[in-house]
């Protein structure tokens, strides 16, 4: 029996149906399959800069900015040998021969994508099993493909490893993980709600509607892990993930094919609205002494997504046209408060989202200056406070960008559509979701 009444159309990218009638606990992080198959990958595969080892290898640089041994030579070529070392790789990392381990060439050789096997992770307290027990297999491959004793070996583990443990991360290694080190996550919960936006939108390889979909599931994902949806908030969750990310009954694709030629923030607004009264979310209520209009409705939660669904639109249609992620903040913010304007009724999140905007701006572009929206995440001091309905619309809007940021998608980014960008299920979420239900 569904646990909810509600039940959506999931449809792609495109703008078509991919699943009718689904009722809306199946597309919980808790049930749907595909949901289950992006967090388990992002916690359990690791990439491997075969290229950026040489690379440290023959010129010393390692651990970062900055940091350079000179005068010593270690004799190897990991991309050249990448067949040999992979196997390697494979054989240490995994627990027993029919595991779930797997090691895959990309790039030509010059990187590797590692799945670490299941066992790894049950029997770990947090994810960084997968990137130490990596770390450490491409070290040991590479020590004994290479017959490098015991002086030379601590150069190849500062190449693997960089600048840790005098760091508390692996600064300037060449193992590189989705999810950030525990101790980075600045409070219960937040793992998968710090993935900076960049990285997001080019593991869908700039698809706006993919990029939505897999911020989606990671934020929302998020608020499930931090106690955000427990009781009935978990249905306004659900709705949030199904309207803004999923795609739920074409709604963001309709609205942006309505006003992506010639609209704005303020027609996309008009054409919710209209979309909220002939669902029947809202109707017109109580008409003030000025003769304005109060709108009403009997669903909050339904209508918040609604509102979710509608600053995703706002953000496609105003950054798309722009093809700038700096207005991101903006559309935001006066979307949602043209919205409330409109209607009398809360905006995105009941007001949170236009509260994010308003810091966000200044943090991002404004007198603070030098951080766009691509190095922000849902972990970061300002943006957190949207209950996963923010950071999608920013990487949305990163995936527009056509090099108005100062650090762009490709310049801190490329490495994660060259590796993770390679795995359907990062790639294509609306359909991994559809095919999981």
């Amino acid at each position: 029996m569904a646990k909810y009444k509600d039940t959506i159309d999931l449809y792609d990218d495109q703008g078509k149906l991919l699943k009718s009638g689904v009722a809306l606990d199946k597309i919980s992080p808790l049930k749907n399959a595909g949901i289950g198959k992006v967090i388990d990958l992002t916690k359990r595969t690791v990439a491997v800069n075969l290229a950026g080892i040489d690379n440290a290898i023959k010129t010393g640089a390692m651990g970062g900015k900055n940091n350079q041994i000179l005068g010593y030579k270690v004799k190897c070529d990991c991309v050249k040998d990448v067949d040999a070392i992979a196997d390697k790789i494979a054989k240490l990392v995994s627990v027993d021969d029919k595991d779930d381990t797997k090691v895959t060439k990309v790039g030509g050789g010059k990187m590797l994508l590692v799945e670490v096997p299941s066992a790894r992770l049950k029997a770990a307290a947090t994810y960084d099993a997968a990137s130490t027990a990596v770390a450490s297999a491409t070290t040991y491959a590479i020590l004994d493909q290479y017959k490098i004793g015991m002086f030379e070996a601590p150069y190849v583990k500062s190449a693997i490893w960089g600048g840790y443990p005098h760091t508390m991360d692996m600064q300037g290694g060449n193992i590189v993980s989705i999810l950030s080190i525990p101790q980075n996550n600045e409070g219960l919960g937040y793992a998968l709600r710090n993935i900076p936006a960049n990285h997001v939108a080019m593991m869908t390889h700039r698809n706006a509607m993919q990029t939505a979909a897999l911020s989606a599931i990671f934020e929302q994902a998020g608020e499930f892990e931090m106690g955000m949806a427990i009781g009935a908030f978990e249905r306004a969750q659900l709705l949030c993930l199904a309207y803004q990310g999923l795609n739920a009954n074409n709604m963001v694709y309709d609205l942006v094919k309505e006003n992506g030629k010639t609209g704005t923030i303020g027609t996309v607004v008009h054409s919710l609205v209209e979309r909220g009264i002939e669902d029947k979310i809202i109707k017109a209520g109580k008409k003030g002494k000025s003769g304005y209009i109060f709108y009403e409705t009997k669903d909050p939660m339904l209508w918040n997504a609604y509102a979710a669904a509608g600053t995703m639109a706002a953000t496609m249609v105003n950054c798309g046209a722009g093809r700038f992620a700096q207005a991101v903040s903006s559309t935001l913010l006066y979307f949602n408060d043209l919205l409330e304007h409109e209607t009398g009724l809360p905006g995105c999140d009941y007001g949170r989202v236009m509260g994010v905007a308003v810091g966000f701006s200044f943090f991002s572009h404004s007198i603070y200056g030098g951080g766009g929206p691509g190095v922000f995440n849902g972990n970061h001091v300002v943006t957190r406070h949207a209950a996963g309905v923010g950071i999608p619309c920013v990487c949305v809007a990163c995936s527009l960008d056509a090099g108005t940021q100062m650090f762009g998608p490709e310049q801190t980014s490329k490495i994660y559509q060259d590796t993770f960008g390679q795995v359907d299920e990062f790639r294509k979420p609306l359909q991994a979701v559809a095919k999981g239900v």
